[in-house]
C-alpha cells in the first residue's frame, strides 16, 4: 500500500508540480487549497505526510499546522512546510509551528522526494 499524501497548496501552477512529481513516485494523494480545508481533509483521511504551504487564503499554514497539532488525534501527522518564505527564521517560525521540516521554493525535486521518504521511513511502525 503506498503512503497517502495531503498537498495544501492554493497557487494551481504548485499543485500541478507536486501532484506530477508524488503521483508518479507512486504516493497515493489528496488536495486542499486552504488551511481550513487542510485541517478538515487531515482529521477526514489521515494521510501518511502533508506537504503545507504557509501563505495560504482562509487559515494560513502555520495556523492550520498548529490545529492539526493540537488534535490528539493528528498530531503524529508529519507535516514538511514548503513556503517560498525563505528569509531568515523563517524555518524557526515554521517548526515553531509544529512543521517537522522545511522546504523552501523553488525546490529540487530529488530533495523533496529525499526528505518524504526520509519522514515517511521513520514513522512507519516496526
Amino acid at each position: 500500500m503506498s503512503s497517502r499524501i495531503l498537498i495544501v497548496e492554493d497557487t494551481e501552477d504548485n499543485m500541478r508540480i507536486a501532484r506530477d512529481l508524488l503521483s508518479s513516485a507512486g504516493y497515493e494523494l489528496l488536495e486542499a487549497m486552504d488551511g481550513a480545508a487542510a485541517v478538515t481533509m487531515a482529521a477526514l483521511h489521515r494521510p501518511d505526510l502533508i506537504l503545507m504551504d504557509i501563505q495560504l487564503p482562509v487559515v494560513d499554514g502555520y495556523e492550520a499546522t498548529r490545529r492539526i497539532k493540537a488534535n490528539a488525534e493528528l498530531r503524529a501527522i508529519p507535516i514538511i512546510a514548503i513556503t517560498s518564505y525563505a528569509l531568515s527564521g523563517d524555518d524557526v517560525k515554521a517548526r515553531a509551528a509544529g512543521c517537522d521540516a522545511y522546504i523552501a521554493k523553488p525546490y529540487s525535486p530529488r530533495m523533496l522526494l529525499a526528505e518524504i521518504r526520509k519522514i515517511l521511513n521513520r514513522s512507519d511502525p516496526l
